[in-house]
């Protein structure tokens, strides 16, 4: 709750916001906050996830290419920064940026001009920036694949995202909720909830109950349904 409180009040501007966390913490709902709080909220939300993408793929993806620019390129492509102009870009696993494309990322957040791949035209863009990693980011700095500049450039608000291990007083409400109307959970079963440590986080009790729900044909779903491991005595 402190968390979403501080998402709404940073969504008011439109400087950049780093969000920092496990994976499956819910980095990717805090962006959506973000987004639908913010002054740009009607405007494109363009999702990219940097660690999706082999490195040579990533500068046009990011700013797209004019045809011919590379092997394949038939016709012109728009990247991410033209398809989210006047809204919001967000970056997941920003972590996984190679250089070449950490340093053309800087520039653009700098001057808001980039030159599509195989292009001198210089474009001009108004972009909101949302990053998110699950990496130590100052200690890729330190080993050099992290840029500091640009480190500092994506870091205006930092929101970090605790895993769901430290905030236990998370786990019932959002077992509740994705469990859904028509099923309820057996004393036993919210005893396992709680007992389990939960490495995927959010998204690991989301397919937990989920699964549960669909395999199980009870009203009350008791501790034996939900397939976790048992807590050692």
């Amino acid at each position: 709750e402190r968390l979403r409180s501080l998402a709404c009040q940073g969504a008011r501007s439109d400087v950049p916001v780093l969000l920092t966390g496990p994976s499956g913490a819910g980095k990717e709902r805090i962006a959506d906050i973000i987004q639908a709080n913010s002054g740009s909220r009607d405007g494109p939300f363009v999702i990219l996830n940097c660690g999706a993408l082999p490195g040579e793929l990533i500068e046009a993806e990011l700013f797209g290419a004019d045809a011919g620019a590379y092997t394949g390129a038939n016709k012109a492509r728009v990247g991410k920064f033209e398809a989210a102009d006047g809204g919001t870009l967000f970056l997941d696993e920003i972590g996984n940026l190679p250089l070449a494309g950490q340093m053309k990322l800087l520039r653009v957040l700098e001057t808001g001009r980039f030159e599509r791949l195989g292009s001198n035209k210089e474009r001009q863009v108004k972009v909101r920036i949302i990053s998110a990693t699950n990496a130590d980011l100052p200690a890729m700095i330190r080993a050099g694949s992290f840029r500091e500049d640009l480190y500092y450039r994506l870091n205006v608000i930092d929101l970090r995202l605790p895993p769901l291990s430290e905030r236990p007083g998370d786990i019932l409400p959002l077992a509740h909720h994705f469990l859904g109307d028509g099923k309820d959970l057996a004393p036993d079963a919210e005893q396992a909830l709680l007992r389990h440590p939960w490495p995927g986080n959010v998204r690991e009790l989301k397919n937990t109950m989920q699964r549960a729900a669909l395999l199980s044909s009870a009203a009350q779903l008791v501790a034996s349904d939900l397939g976790l491991p048992e807590s050692p005595q």
